[in-house]
């Protein structure tokens, strides 16, 4: 059947219930996936304490989780194509349901472990099938609303996930973090069962029949896993230096790169990489990887920055960025509102030059005397740009696409950003100490003995020490200490000044990005404007 009687066929067929029901629904089922992503950061030492495991050892319960989660993201549309979309995001919950509880339970790092991956794997399909479900389920003309409903999961989960998660570990058990997904898991299931249902055109390409890729399902969960561990321990192993790195670096490159000449060639391939002769789509999911880098990296340096260099505890740092939450919590339906009045490339385009004024404007107020006030109102900034980005650059992606793609279209562009978190946690992390250890050799540099200014400060401290009833020896090993102390939180500010700068410039990159991108009528979905 044509593109085009499949977009007619589309644009009559309407859900038998109301499609706001349907989408808190699946939107529920998406929210509960995106915080599991987050919510155990913080309760990596308890879990590692409690089985008996070094820290080391316990980081990969998150590696575990994001390596089979990416893997499964990208051919979610393939999937559902398969086996049905209904049926595809309840086994998939289903999955992520049972398996939550196995890692509640789990009386081993090397069980916890597996269970893990079962639960990455059963979320992976959640994110961009409950996004496909909302393209189907709503006209054009509400789609931008729907998106909203959508972002406010993905945005918001990893937002409140380390909070949420801390409260649950410090006053109960880090296995709760893990049992609070049951109750929601079992009744989401039952709501989708019940109100969810699948298109025509989703039962025509089931019942054509999938040929098996079995080449390009291995190239992608070797490459994807390769790529996923790499970024996820490059820093903790020193990279380059590190011949495990090196050795995903080259398997991760040898097996993407085939894997796209591969789909590209194969007729039924499990991943629509001829989506992306679309200038359109192409630029659309950069931005959205864009997007990921810069969300997850300033949901990693704001707490970080706050927690080692000025002393907060997670739970208040936690409250520092619930203002910024809030504010995107407002933003987003309004944001859903001006799609169906304005383009979405002008919505994008502000979205992105917001965002690099404040990145840019972190550069200026990031300091040790920093307040509370402060750091909620500089969160703030940071994240109205974020608002004005996500449901555009959605909607932008399906413009020109048929129906029968939404399924590839959401898994890809759900695949993206998510890298793009990958890349932008590593990426920070990376920067900060590599520049701090920068900034701390330039700052030494002026600790010598002919520096008087240096010696000046030594002996007033010394003195300070001695009159403490230190004696003359300690006194100076102790203003010797707070030097060095004092040199490493600057060192270490000057290194966050210098990666939110980074961050500065990838958004205004982006914002230029917004200019070849096509027209679309507002309220239309995706709609291309005639010029």
């Amino acid at each position: 059947m044509s593109s085009a009687a499949l977009t007619i066929d589309q644009d009559v067929w309407r859900p038998k219930y109301n499609p706001w029901l349907i989408a808190v629904v699946v939107a529920l089922a998406a929210f509960m996936e995106v915080l599991d992503t987050s919510i155990a950061n913080v309760a990596l030492p308890y879990m590692a304490g409690n089985l008996g495991a070094s820290n080391d050892q316990s980081t990969w319960v998150l590696t575990s989780y994001l390596v089979s989660n990416a893997i499964i993201l990208p051919i979610s549309g393939w999937l559902a194509g398969a086996f049905g979309r209904k049926r595809f995001f309840m086994t998939c919950l289903g999955i992520f349901t049972v398996s939550s509880l196995l890692c509640g339970l789990a009386p081993s790092l090397g069980l916890l472990l597996f269970f893990r991956v079962l639960q990455g794997a059963g979320g992976g399909g959640l994110q961009p099938m409950a996004q496909a479900i909302l393209a189907d389920t709503f006209p054009p003309q509400q789609r931008g609303l729907a998106f909203a409903l959508y972002g406010i999961t993905a945005i918001m989960a990893p937002t409140i996930g380390p909070t949420l998660g801390g409260w649950i570990t410090f006053n109960y058990s880090w296995r709760w973090i893990f049992f609070i997904n049951l109750p929601v898991g079992i009744a989401t299931w039952f709501l989708i069962r019940r109100f969810v249902e699948d298109p025509p055109y989703l039962s025509r390409i089931k019942a054509a029949g999938v040929k098996l890729d079995y080449i390009g399902i291995a190239l992608l969960t070797l490459g994807v896993g390769a790529l996923q561990v790499l970024l996820d321990k490059g820093q903790e192993d020193d990279w380059f230096g590190s011949r495990f790195i090196t050795t995903l670096v080259i398997v991760a490159t040898v097996c993407l790169i085939s894997l796209v000449i591969w789909e590209w060639f194969y007729k039924t391939p499990i991943i629509d990489v001829r989506m992306f002769k679309s200038f359109n789509f192409a630029v659309s999911n950069l931005m959205m990887f864009t997007l990921g880098i810069l969300l997850f990296s300033s949901l990693v340096l704001m707490p970080q920055f706050l927690q080692t260099l000025l002393g907060y505890t997670s739970e208040l740092a936690g409250l520092a960025l619930s203002a910024g939450g809030l504010v995107l919590l407002f933003e987003m339906p309004i944001m859903g509102k001006l799609t169906t009045k304005i383009q979405a490339r002008y919505l994008i385009a502000f979205g992105w030059l917001a965002l690099s004024i404040a990145m840019y404007y972190s550069t200026k107020r990031i300091d040790l005397q920093m307040s509370f006030t402060s750091a909620a109102l500089l969160r703030i900034a940071q994240v109205i740009g974020l608002g004005f980005l996500f449901v555009p650059i959605s909607l932008v992606a399906y413009i020109g696409i048929a129906p029968e793609k939404n399924n590839a279209v959401a898994g890809i562009v759900n695949f993206m950003r998510n890298i793009g978190s990958s890349v932008g946690t590593s990426m920070v992390t990376t920067l900060i100490a590599r520049r701090s250890q920068f900034h701390q050799a330039r700052l030494v540099e002026h600790a010598r003995p002919d520096n008087p200014n240096f010696q000046n400060t030594v002996n007033g401290l010394a003195d300070r020490f001695s009159h403490s009833g230190l004696g003359t020896v300690e006194a100076h090993g102790r203003a010797y200490a707070v030097i060095y102390q004092n040199v490493q939180a600057q060192s270490g500010t000057l290194a966050y000044i210098d990666t939110f700068m980074v961050l500065a410039v990838g958004a205004a990159i982006m914002f230029f990005f917004t200019i070849v991108l096509k027209r679309n009528d507002p309220g239309g979905g995706g709609r291309v404007a005639v010029e």
